[in-house]
């Protein structure tokens, strides 16, 4: 079994590399945020980005900051097929999974601008936000000393592949053809 760690930034391709894994090569999908859209629903909050980061880092700090992906990373080893978990953002979360011989850690970035065009273009809840609003998320979001909070620059860093994503959505599909065949997967 192969499992894939997905991060990077808002809108950056994440969940287009979800559906090419899915319907190309048959990876089941474990999502951090589906699981904790859950969370907040039980918790009676709003779903937006500010409660998603909120109870991420809760979870995190009161569990242990690998929780929210051990629980995922259990799911996908009780249905035993291959599977890319996304979207990975803390540092605890990284070194947890790369205990598994079978783990690879692929980031996706773009730039800024780029990104905050296709947030608005998603039409998501969460994605309707000014360019001031999406630039706080991603101060947020980028760094932090406690592994249990969001670090997405130091897991980019410690990415097996590193992915740009500022071209088109064909561009990016034969870059993954291109990783998946070295990786053969």
């Amino acid at each position: 079994m192969k499992i894939i760690g997905l991060t990077g930034p808002a809108a950056a391709g994440k969940g287009t590399v979800v559906d090419y894994l899915v319907k190309k090569c048959g990876f089941r999908h474990y999502s951090v945020s589906g699981y904790l859209t859950e969370k907040i629903k039980e918790a009676g909050l709003e779903v937006n980005r500010d409660s998603m980061r909120y109870m991420a880092n809760h979870l995190r700090s009161e569990y242990g900051s690998s929780y929210i992906v051990e629980q995922l990373f259990a799911q996908a080893q009780e249905n035993g097929q291959n599977a890319i978990i996304e979207s990975i953002r803390a540092l605890g979360e990284v070194e947890k999974l790369k205990e598994n011989a079978d783990f690879i850690l692929l980031s996706i970035d773009a730039d800024q601008r780029t990104r905050y065009e296709r947030a608005l273009l998603r039409k998501s809840e969460k994605d309707q936000i000014s360019w001031e609003q999406f630039l706080q998320q991603e101060r947020l979001e980028a760094e932090n000393s406690d592994p249990s909070k969001q670090n997405i620059i130091a897991c980019q860093k410690l990415a097996d592949i590193q992915l740009n994503n500022n071209g088109t959505e064909e561009e990016l599909y034969n870059e993954l053809d291109k990783i998946f065949y070295i990786y053969t997967i």
